[in-house]
Formats: C-alpha cells, sequence, structure tokens
C-alpha cells in the first residue's frame, strides 16, 4: 500500500521517498481545504531519474511557497506472464499451453538416491570408473563395462522386486517422481487449466482442467505437488484447503453437466489441516464431495500416483475404477503417525507401514484398487513419459468398458465397488467393554511354562544324540536362531538403531575380509551393542526376546559341551591300545551274563581289575585327572512292573485272537499266509491285509486295553524320574 506523508522542510526542490512514497512539503504547515479538488488545474511535468514532478498551480502557502508533488513509477513488463515477449503473431496451434502457469524446469532436477539404494550407487561408481580409465588410456574395456553394466541391472531387479512397503513409500514420495500435471500433459493432446471455486479463491494444491485423449475431452482433477522447494511452497506440498475441494466440487458438477467423463489423480499427504481450514470446513468439504461423487452421471476413473493420505485422497477418489501405480500407496494414516500413536515413536514407522497394508499389490489384493498400473525399474521418475503412456492404456481400456453402461449400470456399479469393501461377522459375540493399551502386542510371547518345555525336550534330543550332528535336532536350532533373528530384527527397529544397524552393516561390507576390523568400528559395533542391551534390559520390555535368547543360550551351551565331550571321546579312543578295548569289550559281555544270573570266573575278576588300572593310565596320559569310578546303571523296569508288562501283551493277545473268531477272519489269515509264501509284494497281499486291520479294528473294544497301556507308561516313566543315572561330568579337564 502507497503511503502519503507531509513534511515541513526548508529544501525548495521536491525529492522522491526511498521506498516510491509521495511526499508533500513546505516550509510553513499551512494547508488548504480542497487542495486536490481546487488546485489540479494546471501542472508542468517534468522527467527524471523515474520520477515525475507535478507543479499545482496556485498552490501557494501565505509565504509564498510552492508545493510540489514527487511520484517514482516502477518500471513494468512488457507483457506479464504467462504470456511470453517474443511470440509468434501468425501462430495459428498451441495457444493453450500459453495459459497454464506449469512451465519445464529451466534446470534438471539433480539426481537423489534413497536409503535402500546405496547398494546400487558403488556399481554405477565403478561403471564410471572403468568408463573414465578407457578414455584416458585408450584400452578397449568393452566386456568389463558389460558384465557391471548387467550385474547393476540384475542387482537393481532383485532391489525392486523384493521392495517392503516402507521402501515403496518412499519412492512414492520420490522428489523427482512425476506430478499429476506432468501426467496430465504427457496423456493429452489438448489441455486447458480451469481456476477458482467461485467463493473468492484458487487453490493451487488442486488443478483442474479440460484436456483430450484421441479427441474426446475429459475432465481431470487431481493434487498438483511441486518439482522444487518453490514449487512446493507454492502448491503447499499438494495439501488441499476447502477452496481446492470446492473447486474440484464445482468442475465435477460442470462435467455433470456437459457429460464429461471425469478423470482424478491422487497425490497428497492430505488435507492441510491448519486452524484457518477448520474454521472454514475442511470436513464440510470433504463430505459435500463424498456425497456429490457417488451421485455424478458420468464414469469417473481415480488413479493414485503417489501418495493418498486419508479423506484428503478420498475426497476426490470415489469412482467406478481404482487404479494404482505399482509403487504408489494409499492409506488411512500415514506410518509415521501411527507409529507415534502406537509405539510412542515415529521411527517404529516400518512396522507400522507393514501393519497398515498400504500398498498396491495389498489394496489390489483386497479388491480395493482394480488394477495396478506397472512403473519402470527404478521408479516413475526413471521414465516419466513410459509411465504415463502406462496410465492412459488402463484409462483408455477402462473408458471403453464404463461408456457401454447407462446411468444406472453406472451408479450402481459405483456403489457395489464400495460396498465391496471390507467384511463383517455375524454371530460372534462382542465385548461391552474392552480395555485397550498402546503397548506392543504380547500375543507373540511364550509363556514361562512353554521355554522350559521347550528347552527340555531340546536338551533331551542334543544329549540323546547318537552321532555329532543329527538332522532333526539341527533344524530345531536353526528355527529357534531365524524366530531370534527376526525378534531381534524388530527389537532395532522399534528401539530406532535400524539406521545405524544399515549404516555399520553397509561399512562392514565395503571393509576387506581378509583383514580384521579397524578400530572405528569395532568402537561402532560396541556401542551400537551397548545402546540395544541397555534398552532389552529395561524391565518389562522385550520379554518374548529376552526368554528366545536365554533358551538359545543355553541350547548353544549343551551343543557345546556336546561337542566338547565327542572330541573327548574321539581323543580317548585313539589312546586306548587294543588289548584294552578287547578287555572291555569282555567286561561288557560279563556284566551282561551277571544280569542274568550266571556267575562270574576268579580269573576274569583279576583280568577286570587290570583292565580298569590300564585305562586309568591311558587316562592320566590324555591329561585327564581321574576323580573317581562309578558304574552305569541301565535303566529297566521293575520286577513288578516287567511282570504287569507280560500280562497286559498276553491280554491284548488273547483279545485279538478272540476277535478273529467273532469276526470270521481266519480264512482270511490263512490265504494272507498262502498269498505271502507266493509273493509277499503282490497287490493281494497289501489288499488282506487292510482288509484283516479294519476287520479287527472294528470290532475290537480296545477301551480297556487302552486304558491299561496308558497306566503302564505312566509308571514306567515314574519309575525312570526316581531312577537316577549316574553321570561322568566333565570341567577344567578334570574327570
Amino acid at each position: 500500500m502507497a503511503t502519503i506523508s507531509l513534511v515541513a522542510g526548508n529544501c525548495g526542490i521536491g525529492r522522491g521517498g526511498e521506498d516510491g512514497r509521495f511526499e508533500f512539503w513546505s516550509n510553513s504547515s499551512y494547508s488548504r481545504k480542497g487542495f486536490f479538488a481546487s488546485e489540479l488545474l494546471s501542472s508542468s511535468f517534468r522527467r527524471g531519474n523515474g520520477y515525475r514532478s507535478i507543479g499545482l498551480k496556485g498552490s501557494r502557502n501565505e509565504n509564498g511557497k510552492r508545493f510540489r508533488v514527487v511520484a517514482r513509477i516502477k518500471k513494468a513488463k512488457k507483457h506479464d506472464y504467462p504470456w511470453p515477449d517474443d511470440i509468434d503473431p501468425n501462430i495459428k496451434d498451441g495457444h493453450l499451453k500459453y495459459l497454464s502457469h506449469f512451465k519445464p524446469l529451466e534446470e534438471k532436477p539433480k539426481p537423489v538416491t534413497l536409503p535402500f539404494e546405496k547398494p546400487l550407487v558403488d556399481l554405477e561408481q565403478k561403471i564410471v570408473e572403468v568408463c573414465r580409465m578407457a578414455d584416458e588410456t585408450g584400452l578397449d574395456f568393452t566386456d568389463q563395462i558389460g558384465a557391471l553394466e548387467n550385474k547393476y541391472q540384475q542387482a537393481l531387479k532383485d532391489l525392486y522386486t523384493h521392495l517392503t512397503p516402507m521402501q515403496r513409500l518412499t519412492i512414492a514420495r520420490h522428489p523427482n517422481r512425476p506430478t499429476t500435471l506432468d501426467h496430465i500433459l504427457n496423456i493429452t493432446e489438448k489441455w486447458v487449466e480451469l481456476h477458482g471455486d467461485r467463493a473468492g479463491y484458487d487453490d493451487p494444491a488442486i488443478v483442474t482442467g479440460i484436456g483430450t485423449i484421441d479427441g474426446k475431452s475429459y475432465m481431470f482433477i487431481g493434487q498438483q505437488k511441486g518439482r522444487n522447494t518453490k514449487e512446493n511452497i507454492f502448491r503447499n506440498f499438494a495439501m488441499p484447503t476447502p477452496h481446492g475441494y470446492r473447486k474440484a466440487l464445482r468442475m465435477m458438477k460442470y462435467a455433470d453437466h456437459h457429460g464429461l467423463p471425469i478423470i482424478t489423480f491422487v497425490d497428497t499427504p492430505g488435507a492441510y489441516a491448519d486452524l484457518k481450514s477448520e474454521e472454514l470446513g475442511q470436513g464440510e468439504a470433504i463430505a459435500q464431495n463424498l456425497r456429490t461423487m457417488f451421485g455424478l452421471k458420468v464414469p469417473i476413473i481415480t488413479v493414485v500416483v503417489g501418495e493418498g493420505g486419508s479423506g484428503g485422497a478420498l475426497a476426490i477418489a470415489c469412482p467406478n475404477k481404482l487404479f494404482m501405480l505399482e509403487n504408489s500407496v494409499l492409506y488411512v494414516a500415514s506410518p509415521e503417525a501411527c507409529a507415534a500413536i502406537l509405539w510412542k515413536t515415529s521411527k517404529a514407522a516400518p512396522k507400522a507401514a507393514e501393519k497398515l497394508r498400504i500398498t498396491a499389490q495389498e489394496h489390489y489384493n483386497r479388491k480395493i484398487a482394480d488394477g495396478i498400473i506397472p512403473e519402470p525399474l527404478g521408479g516413475a521418475h526413471a521414465d516419466p513419459l513410459w509411465t504415463s503412456q502406462q496410465i492412459r492404456l488402463a484409462i483408455t481400456q477402462a473408458m471403453e468398458e464404463l461408456t457401454k453402461m447407462d446411468t444406472e449400470e453406472l451408479l450402481r456399479h459405483r456403489m457395489l465397488k464400495f460396498r465391496s469393501i471390507g467384511g463383517f461377522q455375524e454371530g460372534k459375540p462382542v465385548e461391552p467393554e474392552r480395555k485397550r493399551n498402546m503397548k506392543p502386542s504380547d500375543a507373540s510371547v511364550l509363556n514361562a511354562a512353554d521355554i522350559e518345555s521347550d528347552l527340555e525336550k531340546l536338551k533331551k534330543k542334543i544329549l540323546e544324540a547318537t552321532v555329532p550332528s543329527d538332522p532333526l535336532t539341527d533344524q530345531a536350532i536353526e528355527k529357534l536362531k531365524e524366530d531370534v533373528d527376526k525378534e531381534v530384527t524388530r527389537a532395532f527397529i522399534s528401539m530406532g538403531l535400524q539406521e545405524k544397524l544399515e549404516s555399520f552393516e553397509l561399512e562392514l561390507s565395503r571393509a576387506p575380509d581378509d583383514q580384521p576390523l579397524n578400530r572405528n568400528l569395532k568402537e561402532k559395533a560396541d556401542k551400537l551393542m551397548q545402546e540395544f542391551k541397555q534398552n532389552l534390559s529395561r524391565p518389562g520390555a522385550y520379554l518374548g526376546l529376552k526368554q528366545k535368547l536365554e533358551k538359545l543360550s543355553m541350547v548353544s551351551r549343551l551343543v557345546e559341551l556336546k561337542e566338547k565331550g565327542e572330541k573327548l571321546k574321539s581323543q580317548i579312543n585313539q589312546k586306548i591300545p587294543a588289548e584294552v578295548k578287547a578287555k572291555l569289550e569282555q567286561l561288557e559281555t560279563a556284566q551282561e551274563n551277571l544280569s542274568k544270573g550266571d556267575p562270574l570266573d576268579e580269573d576274569f575278576v583279576a583280568e577286570a581289575v587290570k583292565a580298569k588300572k590300564e585305562l586309568v593310565e591311558v587316562l592320566r596320559s590324555a591329561n585327564l585327572e581321574i576323580v573317581g569310578v562309578t558304574r552305569r546303571n541301565v535303566a529297566k523296569a521293575p520286577a513288578g512292573l516287567q511282570e504287569k508288562v507280560v500280562n497286559v501283551n498276553k491280554e491284548i493277545g488273547g483279545e485279538i485272537e478272540r476277535v478273529i473268531d467273532v469276526a470270521g477272519l481266519r480264512g482270511k489269515i490263512e490265504e494272507l499266509k498262502a498269498e505271502t509264501a507266493k509273493d509277499s509284494s503282490s497287490p493281494k497281499v497289501q489288499e488282506l491285509e487292510a482288509e484283516i486291520k479294519e476287520g479287527i479294528l472294528a470290532a475290537l473294544d480296545d477301551t480297556a486295553l487302552k486304558e491299561k497301556v496308558e497306566d503302564l507308561r505312566s509308571e514306567f516313566a515314574s519309575s525312570l524320574e526316581e531312577a537316577a543315572d549316574d553321570k561322568v561330568t566333565a570341567e577344567n579337564g578334570r574327570w
């Protein structure tokens, strides 16, 4: 706003203000009423250095001093934006491009490397170095360059075919990703942008306009992100205000009135949620759009080209067909916000991204998205034109299907699409009041009894293994290690240490394998582990991980002791002479005879004492100190229990014989014996065996027999627990 000041001064020559103000001065403070109305009858014009001095006829005070008006005029451009200065006056086509504020960037955007793409940077640098070396030396490195390029393409393919939800989100937010207007200008032959909500404002975060594809006109509506910081500020980072949604609503009604199909592009982190937007009715504007879109009588297609956040995206995304680019995302709340609510830290965003199911594939599997539009390897920014053509192909194919429907079918198709999303359960009781806490779920935390049970089973397998490496035991240990690795990874994420861990792994991969770690890497590793252990040691935190770590530590110690025992046994067996081994075998035979009740020979007893002394000498030669000798007790059932087992076996055999007679299976058994004598592997033998078994099982009442067998098993197990085996233990080279 220009300002006017009256300044009293002693200078008789007028002078313009430094900021372009109008200044009136005089030697006195006298000013007559009606100055501009009566005195601007004549003027003297003088130009100099951009100033205009106007003398006022009769503008004198009592002392005879004249007033003088001095004004500074700002130099204007010949043609105002967006019209260029050098426009061709004979142009007959292409006028519409001058009406758009969206122009090609003067400078190419700088390449941006995402965190998970860092392994590809090393390969790119190697390719550049080899090419530079070839240019400098003049040697032929075609084969090496080709091999590196093939390796780079394979690494790129492997990386982009196994992306995590959080990695896809970072691609959707890539600063060089094509925007809505980029896609519109790539797929349309003609395009004119329309502005304003007819309520006093034009929100630049939402762009609307009419464009043609294959000669057919469409109404385009979409959220527009900026391509640099200046544009992002102008576009408010694609976060629309209520004015933007009301502009979109006006264009939808316009398209519905003129019968133009509507194509919307979604690319927003969400509606702008500042105080002014809420005062202007942000929620009401979104609700109006939702209600109106379900009643529009023209086909609607929505393409999610970046990220679609909550109601801000849904306000222009109630279509007949919803398509998503391969690396686009759609969510009810951003993973960072979700993690901050549930886990009290935004660093758990990767975990939240997995739980939210935000990717295009997840939405397609749940029938929210009707199709996935492919992107080139590296994301849409790697080849924007190709991506736009894929969008155009999907739009034209969907329009061919939708334009064949009449109005009623179109409205019903749109309604059924949204009615089929989600699911419900009937007949399942719901808790009237349910307490919810926001800490990590303890569903995966095992009970202490379960941990102890698994540990005892694994311990028994390790100790009873007859070979150094038992496949079943190794498989159980590997499964335990995998579970621990997964829990540790989740703990690193929830602790906010994932970035530090990835940075350390990257530096570790670059370190040479044949050299020890340098001091910096060791310090980083120690610091990282110290921070991890400090967070892990908090009371009540990560209970499941702590229990699994204790279990893995115990199993590792058992395996180590088992391996040491096997190694020591093999060393002792190598040092024992063949004569002593033969005597030991005789002792074992004598022990078996003694258990049967046979008497022992006195000479044999003397030989046993001699063999014992020789064995002691052998063990001492192996640097083992003998602290005691015990006799191993072989676990066997008590005499009374053995008699019960014999009686139960007789009872089972008698019951089977009775069933055979009752069911008339004697003939079948004799026939089976005859067939077995001819050919035991014939199909008829198998058929007879199956028939006899089915007949016995059908006629046999085995309830009482099962109870007796179970009683025997429990009695035998209790007897084994009471009978403790003597064990030989090793500690610090002592036996």
